[in-house]
């Protein structure tokens, strides 16, 4: 349920770019690098276009060939990697590629000036049952306004909650205004958009679990391990499903356990409580369960009433 604040990639092939570009021998026959093709340039073994487009301190601890052997050990000639994600954030823009298997990916982060700063290469699990397998309540969005789907979708890379079977179909979303999450000191809850924002019940039902007093984390990227999901509702909609939401503001929940809601109900303030792993900053985590209880309950894809499946990097509203 945590939010990288800054972009920080983990897990296999990892490669952390950052620093200035230093000069490079081309290759003989010297191939643009393109952002859009990168997924092209990785299968067809254009590494030196990649590497050229890496900062430099990455460049002095990898070299080109050792650069070029770890993708010619990971990524088949014949993958077919296609761009499934792309957003900007914070300066920072971040893009998704799949191959068509679903069994291997790439994740790429860019400056400002479009060099790469981080580059993570990640084969993927898949769970097509599941993943077929949708909730039998309808939901709507659990706010009003428009927010950035932060993670969203059935892999890891667009997706991290989907490694962990109890919050495989998670959502994280943040409010985005001019592609900032935040204006002025990035430590400050207050000057996070999202901060404080309304959240509401994405579908009538009873209230079954309330924890309101947790405080925010401040400064911004403090961590509460103790209580993850920091201040939460849980919301009993039958048919054995159970939505979850959390990292509300302390305090701020205007339900109690036993109340019924509807649809559209405030039901609190989305806040900073919680949060453990990643630097995180103020979002609203939701996702619905086969059970109230987080650590004992099996995540269940959303069924939207909009008929849309929402994916990381889209804005997304009731409207």
């Amino acid at each position: 349920m945590s939010l990288p604040k800054t972009i920080l990639f983990g897990g296999a092939l990892l490669l952390m770019l950052l620093g200035c570009q230093e000069e490079e021998t081309m290759s003989k026959e010297e191939v643009t690098f393109d952002r859009s093709q990168l997924g092209n340039h990785l299968v067809s073994g254009d590494y030196r276009s990649v590497y050229n487009n890496t900062n430099g301190a990455f460049q002095d601890q990898v070299s080109f060939d050792q650069f070029k052997k770890l993708g010619e050990g990971f990524i088949p000639s014949d993958a077919n990697l296609t761009l499934q994600t792309s957003f900007s954030l914070n300066g920072q823009d971040r893009d998704t590629w799949v191959d068509e298997t679903r069994e291997l990916g790439a994740l790429a982060a860019y400056d400002e000036t479009d060099t790469i700063i981080g580059l993570q290469l990640l084969p993927l699990e898949s769970y097509p049952e599941t993943d077929q397998t949708f909730t039998k309540t309808s939901f709507q969005l659990p706010f009003q306004e428009e927010w950035l789907v932060f993670w969203g979708g059935t892999n890891e890379l667009a997706n991290y909650h989907y490694a962990h079977d109890n919050q495989r179909y998670a959502y994280d979303f943040v409010v985005s205004e001019d592609k900032q999450s935040f204006v002025g000191d990035g430590s400050r809850n207050k000057n996070y958009h999202t901060f404080g924002k309304e959240v509401v019940a994405p579908a009538d039902g009873e209230v079954v679990r309330v924890v309101k007093g947790i405080k925010d984390n401040e400064p911004v990227g403090t961590m509460n391990a103790d209580d993850p999901a920091g201040n939460y509702v849980v919301i009993d909609h039958g048919n054995e499903e159970y939505s979850f939401l959390a990292h509300f503001q302390q305090r701020s929940i205007q339900v109690e356990e036993g109340d019924q809601v509807h649809q559209g109900d405030v039901l609190g303030a989305a806040g900073n409580s919680g949060n453990s792993g990643n630097s995180s900053e103020p979002h609203i985590h939701f996702h619905v369960s086969d059970s109230p209880d987080l650590d004992k309950g099996s995540s269940i894809r959303i069924q939207w009433e909009s008929g849309e499946d929402y994916l990381q990097g889209q804005i997304v509203s009731n409207e």
